[in-house]
């Protein structure tokens, strides 16, 4: 595939922080107040970077992030849920430079990320972009207690391998449900739109930069005598947002209390109330056999737990915006690019 230039305006760097040597974008002026735009799994900076144009008067900073990109493949540790990633970001603000509280957008992923900077350090703002739950991702009650104690049926084992077969073999083609091109179309937009071939050509190449294995994408594994049969491991990022290690509820605790925004597509396949990408709705549709039933194991409402939790939030003091993009998918910031946009750039410039 031919290798499709940054746009104008928009540059790459490297940075070689006190943890690892973090590749960035950055567009704006030094001196502009800093948003700092982080990608989610199987994704790199450059799904934000058709976004940096546009957003001329702040300095905007969009990392590949740990595992992903053109970042330093480091191993990540999972019993820390996102944390790694957290210190990443404030090791690559540090070395910039930049002291002001960031305004930090977390897509998918990367909401507990930007979340988990926020339990630790001062922010301007919270922009959750289609994040994963509180909770975790895969294995919970709705009130966000495990469905069991090992927290079988998350993390690293829940991924299809298939999937992980061809990342890991470079498979750039659309020949099989389980190549990256389809997964993307599918799981990541809206069923009506579809990227120009250049850019998904690039956005496809991107996701192949992934470093898989047990340190990274996917992680290890655990066995477990508990439906489905796999419970997760402490490396990689699947097991960091598996619930035993991923919950940022404690965010309702924060004082003071930062703006946040929560967008979201209606039509969001990876994270919603029934997801078929999660464990219990696989079983309670036969996809995966031996399910222990609604009682035991029931789809995880991943919406409902993130409104409930944010309501807390908003209870408890805090301004919270929440605006859903009909017929959206898990990226309504590419496939609802303007009206996103225009969302995003009045909440900042209200805060």
């Amino acid at each position: 595939m031919t290798e499709v230039p940054l746009l104008p305006g928009v540059r790459s760097a490297f940075a070689q922080t006190d943890r690892l040597r973090t590749h960035y974008l950055e567009s704006g002026p030094a001196d502009g107040a800093p948003v700092v735009l982080l990608h989610g799994n199987l994704s790199t900076a450059r799904f934000f970077e058709h976004l940096m144009p546009d957003l001329p008067q702040y300095r905007v900073l969009a990392p590949d992030m740990r595992c992903f990109g053109e970042s330093e493949p480091a191993p990540l540790d999972a019993t820390r849920g996102l944390a790694d990633w957290a210190d990443d970001l404030f090791a690559l603000l540090t070395f910039l430079g930049i002291e002001e509280p960031p305004h930090l957008v977390g897509w998918s992923t990367a909401g507990a990320a930007i979340a988990r900077y926020a339990m630790d350090r001062p922010v301007a703002s919270l922009t959750f972009l289609d994040p994963v739950s509180p909770y975790g991702y895969g294995g919970t009650l709705p009130d966000g207690a495990p469905c069991f104690a090992d927290f079988a049926g998350s993390g690293a084992g829940t991924v299809n391998p298939e999937v992980v077969r061809r990342i890991a073999e470079g498979d750039a083609s659309g020949e099989s449900p389980f190549s990256i091109r389809n997964v993307m179309n599918a799981f990541y937009f809206a069923p009506t739109h579809r990227e120009p071939r250049e850019r998904e050509d690039m956005l496809v190449a991107e996701i192949l930069k992934t470093v898989t294995g047990e340190a990274n994408y996917p992680g290890d594994v655990r066995t477990s005598g508990n439906w489905p049969g796999s419970a997760p491991g402490t490396s990689g990022i699947l097991n960091a947002l598996s619930p035993k290690y991923c919950n940022w509820s404690g965010i309702v605790d924060l004082n003071p209390k930062p703006p946040v925004l929560w967008t979201h597509g209606s039509a969001d396949l990876v994270i919603a109330d029934t997801s078929p990408l999660e464990m219990g709705t696989l079983g309670a549709s036969g996809t995966v056999p031996g399910w222990p039933g609604m009682e035991a194991f029931p789809p995880q409402p991943m919406v409902a737990q993130i409104r409930a939790v944010l309501q807390q939030y908003a209870e408890g003091g805090g301004s919270v915006r929440m605006e859903m993009f009909a017929g959206s998918g898990h990226g309504p910031h590419m496939d609802a690019r303007e009206k996103w946009l225009e969302v995003f750039t009045d909440f900042l410039a209200t805060t």
